[in-house]
């Protein structure tokens, strides 16, 4: 039993209360725009992370982190990439190898928006855990915690750390 805590679109900001919560979980993803790597390196003190760099991020967060971070965590497949989309308007750049190789977890950001779908057509469970940074439109920060216990994924929460 794994306990994941998933982020993204930090932007730079880092605080005592997403420390919190990585200090809960057994791994943290997370899932590009991280901005300075302070965020990654202070994360990586607690906890083991995987991360990917997104649109936002600079040449040492780009040879640090790659596009995409394909894994499997106990016996669950995940795809962890910054511009991914979503069930039905998946980005042309994964579009093809969803549909040829299908994680059973796919993980993106950018959007600054939390949403978790299940999509049918390619059986795998879509998250994308909003923004934990203060950057952008969002009104509230979010992440989600969930577990990966052999192939299941369960236990998921999402986590509203405040307004910006």
């Amino acid at each position: 039993m794994t306990k994941i805590l998933l982020l993204s679109d930090t932007h730079s900001h880092i605080d005592d209360t997403i420390l919190k919560y990585v200090a809960q979980a057994d791994e943290v993803w997370h899932a590009g725009d991280i901005g300075d790597l302070v965020v990654t390196d202070a994360i990586k003190k607690l906890k083991p992370l995987r991360a990917v760099y997104g649109n936002i991020d600079d040449a040492k967060a780009r040879l640090e982190f790659p596009l995409n971070n394909r894994f499997s965590c106990e016996n669950v497949s995940v795809w962890i990439t910054h511009i991914g989309g979503y069930p039905g308007k998946y980005n042309q750049n994964v579009r093809e190898e969803l549909a040829l190789n299908p994680p059973k977890l796919f993980i993106c950001g950018h959007s600054h928006i939390l949403k978790v779908m299940f999509d049918k057509k390619n059986n795998l469970l879509h998250m994308n855990p909003g923004a934990a940074g203060k950057s952008g439109f969002h009104k509230v920060r979010t992440m989600l915690r969930f577990v990966i216990d052999d192939d299941k994924i369960k236990d998921l929460e999402i986590i509203e750390i405040g307004e910006k």
